[in-house]
């Protein structure tokens, strides 16, 4: 079925205009109609449509636009960029940059062109460069978060929703999205957007006064004409319990610009609404891929679940789990949920059920007293040490499992790689950093090598991973409890020899 486009615009614009929220003290609240005014009088510089509005506005637009989102996006923003003269109602207080250097350009033109000539549409203002806002979509409410397997090849161009643990971020910089050239010869300005991740620049000036006179100017990059957008490149990766048996996670690159960027750190759980898209590729890159494409989610809305656990389990507890709280034997009961497959090992359990409550960080003085608990389960072979291992990394909210001989202090703590979209080296959290706020597993405790074992002392203690590779100097977040399983030493354990010895 084809669309009409002019129709959907049109529509867009009524939407913009006309939806209303009702208060309740009966007033009619006009959403959009007031962020616009915000943004024509620059108190704003973005503007996020929410899909439920416009399913309740118009069902089957909201559909459309879940279908194309990326040139829905730019309807709403044309749409926006027509309604702004009509919502202006002053003048801004103080000019800026852009303002002086679009009045120095009209000026200039007008010395160097009759005014009532018609002006060449190759050197025209383009709306991106006077543009000072950016539009986003939100996902309706009832659309569920996928898991990254699940985004496949008949989701390019759509609006998509995944969840997934940022295991890398880079740093933020500056992406052209127009770029200003100015010719040595005629002195005229010419404009050339850019969308993809790379471009070839104009040499050659395009203005009337050049190809007549064949004068045969040169085109000289403007930077400070140009324009910037903050840009940051994310990888999530897959949840634990969203990887099947026997398969490897898989990870997925978010391309953050704008107010999207600076919204995550590595480690933290989020779900990521945003358009799916294949990477354009140039050049020799183009010809070596092939048919084949890489993809990644141009993000338009970050959601940290870190921030919101709280709220989540701040929910009022009924009269009938109050009275079960108030019973004497509560703790015990629910310690002996713990693995309820596993017989016995009752004060185990209960070690294991503080180890997931954790305790209350404490700073006296300036001094920071870590809350969560550190475990280490040390028995013969055979007694469900890895079992009981096993179960709460799936109990828990947010954990991470691997093994000792498996193991290394990089892949445990953080790895310098080499970012291969900038050159630079970035860190990429391992083990610890991701499960942050969360539980770590570690099996076969005593097959992991000493100078592995020793990088994680500081996190036990500290709960941070202080790092100094390849010119990097930081300090990340690892508030994460560690729970350990090791066999004693010559494969038995003697209740006659000190616990610091049973390893050794």
């Amino acid at each position: 079925m084809q669309r009409d486009y002019a129709a959907d615009k049109e529509t867009i614009k009524s939407f913009l205009a006309e939806f209303y929220r009702e208060e309740d003290d009966g007033k009619k609240n006009f959403v959009y109609a007031r962020q616009i005014t915000k943004i024509a009088h620059r108190e704003q510089i973005q503007l996020t449509i929410d899909l439920d509005d416009l399913v309740s506005y118009r069902d089957e637009l909201a559909e459309a636009v879940q279908a194309n989102a990326r040139r829905y996006v730019k309807m709403f923003s044309d749409a926006i960029f027509e309604l702004l003269p009509s919502y202006k109602e002053r003048d801004p207080v103080c000019k800026d940059t852009l303002d002086i250097f679009i009045e120095h350009r009209l000026m200039m033109q007008s010395r160097l062109h009759n005014p009532n000539d018609a002006r060449d549409a190759r050197n025209a203002i383009p709306m991106e460069l006077v543009k000072r806002y950016d539009v986003y979509l939100k996902a309706p409410s009832a659309s569920k978060a996928a898991s990254i397997r699940d985004v496949k090849a008949e989701h390019i161009g759509k609006l998509v929703t995944v969840r997934g643990i940022v295991t890398r971020c880079t740093e933020v910089k500056p992406m052209m999205t127009v770029a200003t050239y100015t010719c040595d010869r005629c002195g005229s300005e010419t404009y050339q957007p850019v969308a993809a991740m790379s471009f070839k620049p104009t040499v050659d000036c395009p203005s009337e006064d050049c190809r007549v006179n064949r004068a045969g100017g040169r085109l000289y990059l403007q930077t400070r004409g140009s324009k910037f957008v903050k840009f940051q490149e994310v990888k999530i990766q897959e949840h634990s319990d969203q990887v099947p048996v026997g398969h490897i996670p898989r990870s997925l690159t978010i391309m953050c610009r704008g107010e999207t960027t600076r919204q995550a750190q590595p480690g933290d759980h989020v779900v990521i609404t945003g358009v799916f898209l294949p990477i354009q590729k140039t050049g020799f890159r183009a010809v070596v891929s092939g048919l084949l494409s890489e993809t990644f989610v141009d993000a338009h809305r970050i959601i940290c679940l870190n921030k919101s656990d709280d709220g989540e389990l701040s929910n009022e507890l009924t009269q009938e789990e109050l009275d079960e709280l108030a019973k004497d034997d509560f703790y015990t009961r629910i310690a002996s949920s713990l693995a309820p497959e596993i017989y016995g090992h009752l004060d185990v359990k209960k070690a294991l059920l503080l180890l997931l409550v954790g305790g209350v960080d404490k700073s006296p003085d300036g001094m920071k007293i870590r809350g969560n608990i550190n475990i280490c389960l040390m028995g013969d072979p055979g007694v469900a040490k890895s079992q009981l291992l096993g179960y709460i990394d799936r109990l828990a909210v947010r954990s991470q499992y691997t093994t000792g001989r498996g193991s290394s202090g990089v892949g445990l703590t953080a790895a310098v790689m080499k970012d291969p979209l900038t050159g630079e080296m970035v860190l990429e959290g391992g083990a610890l950093v991701l499960a942050d706020q969360g539980v770590c597993c570690i099996d076969e405790f005593d097959k992991m090598a000493d100078a592995d074992r020793v990088s994680i002392h500081e996190v036990m203690e500290q709960q941070t991973i202080s790092i100094a590779k390849a010119g990097i100097m930081t300090c990340l977040n690892a508030r994460v409890s560690i729970l350990a399983a090791a066999n004693p030493a010559y494969a038995t354990a003697s209740s006659r020899q000190h616990a610091s010895k049973r390893s050794t």
